[in-house]
């Protein structure tokens, strides 16, 4: 059997694909995890758009300048002006967003941007809701606990997708894969991202040699739950900063406006760059202050904030909480044409965080990601309609291979992965010590490890050879010179 799709991955990228495919085409959706565990469902602040056409141009600016005009400007006037319809079309379909007392959006403001125009539901669960919207809007088959573990490739067609469910390995066929699998938060010691997001496709991407592009562009949210025990932080959304919470030391000094004009409220490179070299320099703790907000205010709008901070024990708005950045997003990735194909491919799809169109150039702009997630599903979608490729299994004649998911080392191996990246690709770069983690990846290469680790090993090895490649500072890329 073919499929006439195959997607990997199930955050807002694969699930408004799978939204919009007809629902006569046969399509097949691998989900890692569970449906729930994506970068999506825990998005907290929103959605970017361009609120009216006299805004493109101000929200391509904003765009422009948190990417340190590194972007691809054509890809950021894309995202802006299909940002309006692509909304539209969401909310048409019956997606709530919240509205002001007189009904109309309710946009709100985040860092970077220069007018308000970040739409929300549910308060602060924007992903949540979203991510709900699509399943319950998704005709097509979904399978759980499916880990994509190679692509079957040959004369730049993507004839199919091999995977383990369990330990059991099955390789299925398809007209049209789209990859939709993420970003790679897990590979570092601390981060916010679903633990699915292991960088195993963009480790695959280095063994199918698919085009990389800007694999050392990594942001930190600066604004994330310190003291908890496990790897993924508790966010404290960007919006909580637009609406008035802002940074302090334990002296409660607001001292982010010694290194730029705009404070609390500065592009996320430079807020987590600057909260990182203040404590340093003073060896001060870091903490985001609630006090201009008013109780029943930030419970309504901020809920599930409110909640899980209170489950860790502390009252908001009276208590600071103190905070650290962490690994947030990638702006790197499987490097596309603007019409969602994989460059020099004919049938093959990047779309999402997973995928590099040049959009948020060496520094996302906030609240862009799921935006990106949703206008460039519909266009990859669109192409692929359009294009009508069809795949002849008689062509792949390569033989199907089996590999051993996991070994014994496979923990160990891990968590020194993730403690090499967090100590060498971290928020401030230096050449000696991206050398010395390189080193270590190749000696962990040379174990006796699982698939799985392989491949996040070949991703992690990638971002630090971009990383050294860029000898220069550039956006989230931050290297001491020598």
């Amino acid at each position: 059997m073919i499929y006439d799709y195959i997607i990997i991955g199930a955050g807002i990228a694969g699930l408004n694909a799978a939204r919009l495919i007809p629902k006569d085409k046969r399509v097949l959706i691998l989900c890692k995890m569970s449906t729930w565990n994506s970068n999506t469902f825990w998005a907290q602040g929103g959605i970017a758009s361009a609120v009216d056409e006299n805004d493109i141009p101000l929200h391509i600016k904003d765009t422009l300048e948190a990417g340190a005009n590194y972007n691809d400007k054509s890809a950021v006037e894309l995202l802006s002006r299909t940002s309006i319809p692509a909304i539209k079309e969401l909310i048409n379909a019956g997606m709530k967003f919240d509205l002001n007392k007189d009904g109309s959006l309710a946009y709100t403001k985040e860092a970077a941007h220069s007018r308000n125009r970040i739409l929300h539901s549910c308060g602060d669960a924007t992903g949540r809701e979203i991510h709900l919207f699509l399943l319950e809007h998704c005709p097509h088959e979904i399978i759980t606990s499916a880990v994509a573990c190679d692509l079957l490739i040959k004369d730049n067609i993507c004839y199919g997708v091999q995977y383990f469910i369990k330990n059991e390995q099955k390789a299925l066929f398809a007209h049209n894969i789209i990859i939709a699998s993420g970003g790679f938060g897990s590979i570092y010691k601390y981060h916010t991202n679903s633990t699915a997001n292991a960088g195993e496709m963009q480790g695959l991407a280095v063994l199918k040699n698919l085009p990389l592009k800007d694999m050392e562009m990594t942001q930190f949210h600066p604004t994330v739950l310190k003291g908890t025990t496990f790897a993924r932080k508790p966010l404290l959304s960007e919006a909580l900063r637009g609406e008035g919470a802002f940074i302090v030391d334990e002296n409660n000094k607001r001292f982010l406006f010694d290194y730029h004009k705009d404070g609390e409220l500065a592009p996320r490179d430079i807020v987590s760059r600057s909260i990182f070299d203040y404590h340093k320099k003073t060896g001060l703790q870091v903490y985001l202050s609630f006090e201009n907000f008013e109780k029943k205010a930030f419970k309504q709008r901020f809920p599930n904030i409110y909640e899980n901070i209170k489950d860790l024990g502390y009252d908001l708005p009276f208590e600071n909480v103190p905070i650290s950045p962490a690994f947030h997003y990638a702006m790197g990735g499987i490097q596309t044409e603007q019409n969602g194909l994989v460059k020099g491919f004919k049938n093959l799809y990047a779309i999402g965080e997973v995928a590099c169109t040049g959009v948020h150039g060496a520094n996302r702009l906030a609240s862009n990601s799921l935006l990106e997630g949703l206008v460039f599903s519909k266009i990859a979608v669109e192409t692929s309609l359009e294009n009508n490729f069809k795949i002849d299994i008689k062509n792949y004649d390569k033989e199907i291979l089996n590999y051993t998911r996991t070994t014994e080392i496979d923990k160990e191996i891990k968590d020194g992965l993730r403690r090499v990246m967090w100590n060498s690709a971290g928020i401030v770069r230096e050449k000696s010590e991206l050398k010395k983690a390189l080193e270590q990846i190749d000696e962990f290469l040379k174990k006796d490890i699982g698939r799985l680790v392989y491949l996040r090993l070949l991703c992690a090895k990638e971002v630090l050879k971009s990383a050294l490649k860029r000898e220069k500072s550039l956006g989230a890329h931050f290297i001491k010179e020598d």
